[in-house]
């Protein structure tokens, strides 16, 4: 059974369905969320939040984007709303990750324990508005453009925020220096933006 079919039966309010959609991707979204948070019993959670929100949300689910990057926006934005643990608790332990974590602008050689301990804390500093963009790319395989629909922003933002935590991620591999997550020049734009849209909205 394909998952437009059953995401189909889902919206039904068949619990089979359900199941299976869940076993087909409950792995990559505890994957996904331990990376983002670095607590596997935080991961857990809200990989069941994730799925409680899918089930009773199936019904506004629309074909326009595969299955996948609805699931994940779901995950996404459940990290999102535990940034500041994230920060206090980020931890993540890339022993224990079976992903092979590389792109064209930094690569991790397993064996070297020094350079797995400066990408643990690389990671640790990362903010999760570059962190979150970086994993859905460099580990999870989404495009861009599925990154962005995931978290509603532009797609060029998307790509500016990919490509500084990439950035970050390679000085402090090359150089162990600490990097401060400021957001850019575009990105401060953006939130402006963003900032008059809610408040256009409101009024």
């Amino acid at each position: 059974m394909d998952e437009q079919e059953l995401i189909e039966r889902v919206k039904k309010g068949d619990e089979e369905a359900f199941s299976q959609l869940m076993m087909r991707y409950k792995d990559r979204v505890v994957n996904f969320l331990y990376q983002v948070t670095g607590d596997y019993q935080v991961a857990v959670d809200l990989s069941q939040e994730t799925f409680l929100r899918v089930y009773f949300k199936a019904r506004k689910y629309r074909p326009i984007a595969p299955l996948s990057s609805w699931i994940f926006s779901i995950a996404a934005n459940l990290a999102k709303t535990e940034r500041k643990k994230i920060f206090r608790r980020a931890t993540i332990s890339l022993e224990e990750i079976n992903n092979d974590y590389s792109s064209g602008s930094y690569s991790l050689d397993h064996n070297d324990p020094g350079l797995m301990r400066n990408v643990r804390l690389a990671l640790k500093k990362l903010h999760p508005r570059y962190r979150i963009p970086v994993i859905l790319k460099d580990m999870e395989g989404f495009s861009q453009e599925e990154i962005a629909r995931m978290m509603k922003l532009p797609v060029g933002t998307i790509k500016a925020r990919i490509s500084r935590g990439r950035e970050y991620l390679r000085k402090w591999l090359e150089e162990g220096k600490e990097i401060k997550n400021r957001p850019d020049k575009r990105e401060k734009m953006d939130i402006k933006l963003k900032r008059k849209k809610q408040e256009s909205e409101d009024d």
